[in-house]
């Protein structure tokens, strides 16, 4: 039990959302200036700044990938990254949800057995965050850029009101969901997104190969 409370030590689920947004867009902000990767202390804070890096990396490898003048060598070991990449992402979207129902569990929530559930689960609004705020980010700077016309800023200038808006938006909902899952009035359900491409004993591309080696 202590070693679940140093886990979510400092952490407050009453404004989490809030908090993690602000967090994505610093860290965003911070490893633009200086793209580098520190390991940080394992608990649910870094845990959520671990699956914002790997949409961190994923975005900046697949604006590689989609380069006209990138080799097709170079290509394909982007691409091999870009699915390492991803499988860890959506493995630390797992990892948050099945911390968060350890929590849940922890503070003995007990929602009746037909409370309804969501569509998306917490570890799952906290990833689309995630990628808000890379977006957020990136029209930002296109809306600021000096060498592309009035017309190009204005254009981007919408869109980012229109993302600030739904980043916002999405900030609200989770904070809704956390706050119904602490009283007992939504179910946290966990699913598991079964990736089937990374497994050699799943893809056929890898296992039916293998077989006629």
């Amino acid at each position: 039990m202590g070693k679940r409370k140093r886990f979510f030590a400092g952490t407050r689920l009453g404004d989490l959302a809030g908090d993690v947004a602000g967090r994505q867009v610093a860290w965003t902000e911070e490893w633009h200036g200086a793209p580098t990767h520190r390991e940080a202390p394992a608990d649910f804070i870094s845990l959520i700044q671990e699956q914002h890096r790997r949409n961190f990396d994923l975005w900046h490898e697949e604006d590689t990938a989609r380069a006209p003048e990138v080799p097709d060598n170079l290509i394909a070991s982007v691409k091999r990254r870009i699915d390492k990449l991803n499988q860890e992402r959506n493995d630390l979207i797992e990892k948050l949800d099945d911390a968060l129902a350890t929590l849940l569990q922890e503070k003995g929530t007990a929602p009746a057995a037909d409370a309804p559930w969501n569509t998306e689960t917490p570890g799952s609004v906290i990833d689309r965050l995630s990628i808000m705020s890379l977006k957020v980010h990136h029209m930002r700077e296109q809306a600021q850029r000096e060498d592309v016309d009035r017309a190009h800023k204005m254009r981007c200038t919408k869109k980012l009101r229109v993302l600030e808006q739904q980043r916002a938006d999405l900030v609200s909902a989770l904070q809704l969901l956390l706050g119904d899952l602490l009283a007992g009035r939504k179910q946290l359900k966990l699913y598991r997104q079964f990736k089937m491409y990374n497994d050699p004993t799943l893809n056929p591309e890898i296992y039916g190969k293998r077989k006629k080696q």
